[in-house]
């Protein structure tokens, strides 16, 4: 982590010393974005993580931004981010003054063609990413599923909460229907993670998946942890995350039911949220020498000690992503052969 963030660091030093670049930029921004504000929109409620990095950069990222605009957050929740997406990509002004940070499986609506769906990922201009994620899938520890044997097995699937065919909710549950076997009762339209954690709290719903860091790194969980009120049954890291130790890892339930390859990769496909992260991006068509003054200031607050010191007493990880290699990505995903695209659709069809 530390590597990346020196790595990141040094771009930005270099942005800023060679000549006929950063001066120009740099007098663009104090001319435009003075005394402007800038809006970040997280498509998810407050508390949880993508609200809590949104109001991270909210509170520090303005200060490196030539000009020293003030930035506002507001929630926009729904549609597992797909609302406040359509609203960046179609009613905010291309002029770099309005940011989206959407659940960071919005994508997977597009590529399946969802008819709520009116933005194209590809064009967005994406900031960048704090972090990379993988996905804990957790159950009450008093459901009768002690690991994905049993729910394969069993008569009655779970019941789990989503907010959206986006959210990481969905997407593992369809995974591992397709991959293994295990079949998933899953309620959708929650407003947010917390809304599921509570509901799970109630007993509505017996499980969720979501982000490793958001379920090692905040409460509910904490308490939870304490009184063994939850057991984990997988996890998409590569390498197993010692935190969730007694959980496998999706590549061993994949090895122990011998998933063959093409499988894996539809799974590569469905799971690129994690390589997402908590991304930022701002409206298409916005002019270039603005989009490279919020990416440098992205890579400059992401190494600000202030913000390093506040990710580190909040347990938000830090392991970021550029702008440039997010956009691959989208590139990638896009590019995915016929058979892939035509699979997925199949598999997400409503």
């Amino acid at each position: 982590m530390k590597e990346r963030v020196f790595l990141l660091t040094l771009i930005f030093c270099f942005s800023v010393i060679l000549p006929g670049i950063a001066p120009e930029a740099g007098a663009q921004g104090d001319q435009f974005y003075k005394g402007k504000t800038i809006r970040i929109m997280v498509g998810s409620t407050a508390g949880g993580f993508y609200d809590r990095w949104g109001r991270l950069f909210g509170k520090y990222m303005g200060k490196h931004i030539p000009g020293q605009p003030e930035i506002i957050v507001q929630n926009m929740t729904g549609a597992g981010s797909v609302i406040v997406t359509n609203h960046v990509y179609n009613v905010a002004k291309p002029d770099g003054l309005t940011l989206v940070m959407p659940l960071n499986g919005v994508y997977i609506d597009q590529f399946v063609g969802r008819k709520e769906v009116q933005f194209d990922m590809r064009k967005f201009r994406f900031i960048g990413s704090p972090v990379t994620e993988s996905i804990i899938f957790y159950m009450r520890a008093d459901a009768p599923y002690k690991s994905i044997a049993d729910i394969i097995k069993a008569k009655e699937p779970p019941k789990c909460g989503g907010s959206g065919t986006a959210s990481s909710d969905y997407i593992l549950s369809k995974v591992l229907e397709e991959t293994v076997g295990a079949k998933f009762n899953t309620v959708l339209g929650y407003a947010g993670g917390t809304e599921i954690d509570l509901a799970v709290e109630k007993n509505e719903v017996v499980c969720r998946a979501h982000s490793m860091s958001a379920h090692f790194g905040r409460e509910p969980f904490d308490t939870w942890h304490k009184r063994g009120f939850d057991r984990h049954l997988v996890q998409t890291s590569r390498k197993k995350d010692p935190r969730a130790a007694d959980a496998p890892t999706l590549d061993e339930l994949f090895d122990q039911y011998k998933v063959p390859a093409n499988s894996r990769r539809l799974a590569q496909v469905l799971l690129a949220a994690g390589d997402f992260g908590r991304p930022m991006m701002v409206t298409p068509g916005t002019p270039a020498d603005r989009v490279k003054i919020l990416r440098d200031a992205y890579v400059k607050t992401l190494s600000d000690p202030d913000v390093l010191e506040e990710a580190k007493k909040g347990r938000m990880d830090v392991d970021p992503a550029t702008g440039e290699e997010l956009e691959a990505l989208v590139k990638e995903i896009f590019d995915s052969p016929p058979e892939v695209v035509e699979r997925v659709k199949k598999i997400l069809a409503n």
